[in-house]
């Protein structure tokens, strides 16, 4: 799988259909996603398995995640969203 299809696919999952989720994830694949590393990638990816509620929840700030690996996705993808301002 070439990283131009890799990254699309990514981008089409990272679509979650709530405004609030997209406003976050859509920037953050489009301008960071392809300068992780290929730990962090794989962490976006399984956070990309759980539910838009618990996505959610821990973009509002409203919760954390259990698992340290998605906590530590949530934490940079809020800390990119927050330096694009």
């Amino acid at each position: 799988m070439t990283d131009l299809f890799a990254q699309n696919r990514i981008a089409w999952a990272s679509r979650r259909g709530m405004l609030e989720l997209d406003l976050v994830l859509g920037p953050f694949v489009e301008f960071e996603y392809a300068g992780l590393d290929q730990a962090d990638k794989e962490r976006y990816v399984s956070l990309l398995e759980e539910q838009d509620q618990d996505l959610f929840r821990w973009f509002l700030k409203a919760d954390l995640p259990e698992d340290p690996e998605h906590a530590t996705m949530v934490k940079l993808i809020l800390e990119r969203h927050a330096a694009r301002g």
